[in-house]
């Protein structure tokens, strides 16, 4: 499976919407066990991101797809960066390109 870790901004209507954030996470981390993948962990952050969801998925695709449902619901946006474990790093370090 691969790793994501998505830094999560919210928009205005997000900010607006703010008391319903954790049932939007809820339904988010529901959304990637449904897609086969496993919810590591979601927090509320202070600093330059609201918060940041850290998950696995089966692929990027599905990742990507979870991903722009939860965007299009317009109460947030997202930075996301697809991460290596020591496995997979050593794994890319023997790839020729």
């Amino acid at each position: 499976m691969a790793t994501f870790l998505t830094e999560i901004r919210f928009t205005d209507a997000g900010l607006k919407a703010l008391p319903q954030s954790s049932e939007r996470a809820t339904a988010f981390r529901q959304a990637v066990e449904k897609a086969g993948g496993k919810m590591i962990g979601q927090y509320w952050a202070m600093g330059d991101c609201d918060g940041v969801a850290l998950f696995s998925a089966p692929s990027e695709e599905i990742a990507a797809s979870l991903l722009l449902g939860l965007t299009r619901q317009g109460f947030v946006r997202t930075n996301t960066m697809r991460l290596l474990d020591e496995d997979e790093f050593r794994r890319a370090l023997t790839v020729k390109s």
